[in-house]
């Protein structure tokens, strides 16, 4: 079997944001081996030999539209996975790179994505829970304009306190929402997301000191572990981990595949949704013991 064929990414238009690092290097790796024509998008210097590289701080709306200015007219694939960490004061920018700024893109390129086209998010095991603020996000989803959506964030302090997990929510929550929507099922346009467990990438320490509630940096990484690898004595991923079925997923592998969002995460997130569920059969079980009583 042919696996250039498989993937069905050879000689296709590709866009993919947060290249020069982690995961989006991994995939953009991946992509290139595979034959994709790849545009390249990053804060930092890309250093892989893409098509074409663009160098662009998507926390600002002037410079996505830059960006939107000078990609393609025709694409087949976008990987949208380029992020920051959450820091006190930063809560906006973090909604803006982690979220609003690439459901915006997404949005602003539709027309420009062919039939069957597909677009992949990377969010995070962060978003976990992201059906409890459901209602909150689509109704920022329903904004009609980046200035009412940016109204909208600052009228609602208390929704993006918790800054990073809020934009991973509503990031989940979009992916769920739009994946039948008539702008992207009309023309099978594919939509998922992938939520990576702990991932050793550049934003490692940066991650580590907003986790601390002191900014330490050792600190932040024991809370990390604490959370995420000590209950199963696990391990962190590698960049390739994630950004290798990140591909997959926005490859005609996954064709029929759309509204998904893949926790990658060696089955962690699935035991938390497993011990709550049994905990709440149990208070069930002890609501109709006591009724019986």
């Amino acid at each position: 079997m042919d696996i250039k064929k498989l993937f069905g990414l050879e000689g296709k238009t590709v866009v993919i944001t947060g290249a020069a690092s982690g995961m989006a290097k991994a995939a953009t790796e991946l992509l290139l081996q595979l034959g994709a024509k790849v545009h390249a998008v990053d804060i930092n210097p890309i250093s892989l030999p893409v098509l074409k590289s663009y160098q662009k701080d998507l926390s600002k709306k002037e410079e996505i539209d830059d960006l939107i200015n000078e990609l393609p007219n025709k694409i087949d694939a976008l990987f949208l996975c380029h992020g920051i960490a959450a820091f006190p004061g930063n809560e906006q920018k973090v909604q803006i790179v982690n979220f609003y700024g690439q459901k915006y893109l997404t949005e602003c390129l539709l027309e420009r994505l062919n039939d069957h086209a597909s677009v992949t998010f990377i969010s995070s095991v962060g978003g976990f829970g992201w059906q409890t603020i459901y209602k909150d996000a689509v109704e920022l989803i329903e904004q009609k304009t980046w200035d009412e959506a940016m109204k909208w964030y600052e009228t609602h302090p208390d929704k993006i306190q918790s800054a990073y997990v809020f934009a991973k929510q509503c990031l989940l929550s979009y992916v769920t929402y739009k994946c039948m929507d008539p702008s992207f099922i009309n023309r099978k346009i594919r939509i998922n997301a992938i939520n990576p467990g702990d991932t050793i990438t550049g934003l490692t320490k940066d991650f580590n000191k907003s986790t601390s509630p002191t900014g330490n940096e050792e600190e932040g990484a024991k809370m990390i572990e604490n959370i995420f690898l000590k209950s199963w004595n696990g391990y962190p991923a590698t960049p390739e981990d994630m950004g290798y079925p990140l591909v997959v997923i926005g490859s005609d592998i996954c064709s029929y595949m759309s509204g998904q969002c893949i926790y990658i995460d060696y089955g962690l997130t699935s035991n938390w949704t497993s011990l709550a569920l049994l905990k709440e059969q149990d208070k069930t079980i002890e609501q109709i013991s006591s009724e019986k009583m």
